[in-house]
């Protein structure tokens, strides 16, 4: 269910919404909009896979319809007053009902699905955060996000390539923030957006405290810009070697940042 890499640099890369696996209780209830899993961040953890070997990894199975561990356990929205998904979503991206009608979970699953699945996967992400900073004195947790560049539900428009969040520059030091837009905003053809729709979600918030030594930055890629936006999915592989080469110079810019002084 959880998947821990540990590696020896400095970096840590969250993946909360690849996993496709759903407890059979809630796959029982899911309609079939539900189970077709329209809103899953298709073929990151494969877009990520060799970028920054020395990178630790974290990652849930878990599909983000059961239980999304990137948002608040108690459940708070992280954009009040906007069209968002909750702690264990009742519908997907384009606003409609992903579970049977009545089969909606009450506050008592919630809760268990909870314990059971969103606590294990930040229980993991917290140990390796402290055992990164242990080791280098500083931590980089890089969260890892796609969604459909086109979501009316969600925000107007087309979405820009990368979206990068901070929190509005309180996850972490600005020079962070600063060196991964210069990589973004220096790759030909990609648009490039700072807090703009997407500021981070509850775990770029949660564990971006750069004043301990930890920041967090997340990155959301518009899907097109490596795959087909529609069923099946597709993995376009023209596309995806393009953005793998503008991703590892990402990582790889995080990596000299955190080995030199400025984050100390």
């Amino acid at each position: 269910m959880i998947e821990v890499v540990q590696g020896d640099g400095p970096l840590v890369l969250g993946l909360p919404h690849t996993g496709t696996d759903l407890p059979a209780e809630v796959a029982a209830r899911l309609n079939d909009r539900g189970r077709a899993l329209a809103d899953t961040d298709w073929h990151v953890h494969r877009l990520y896979s060799g970028l920054a070997p020395m990178a630790s990894k974290v990652r849930t199975t878990i599909h983000r319809y059961a239980i999304d561990v990137n948002r608040a356990p108690d459940g708070a929205s992280l954009y009040p007053g906007q069209n968002t998904t909750g702690l264990v979503p009742l519908t997907d991206f384009d606003g409609a009902p992903i579970w049977q009608d009545g089969a909606e979970p009450d506050a008592e699953e919630v809760a268990r699905l909870r314990d059971a699945y969103h606590a294990p996967y930040h229980e993991a992400l917290a140990a390796e955060i402290a055992r990164v900073r242990e080791r280098h004195g500083v931590a980089i947790l890089y969260d890892c996000h796609s969604i459909r560049s086109t979501a009316p539900f969600l925000f107007a428009g087309v979405l820009p390539d990368f979206n990068i969040g901070t929190d509005d520059g309180r996850s972490c030091a600005t020079v962070v923030e600063e060196i991964v837009r210069e990589v973004c905003d220096a790759a030909p053809g990609y648009s490039t957006v700072v807090n703009g729709r997407f500021k981070g979600g509850w775990t770029t918030r949660h564990y971006g405290r750069p004043e301990t030594g930890v920041h967090a930055i997340q990155m959301e890629l518009a899907q097109s810009t490596y795959m087909e936006e529609a069923p099946p999915w597709t993995w376009r592989a023209d596309r995806a070697g393009r953005l793998r080469g503008h991703l590892a110079r990402v990582l790889e810019a995080l990596e000299r940042l955190a080995a030199g002084a400025a984050l100390r």
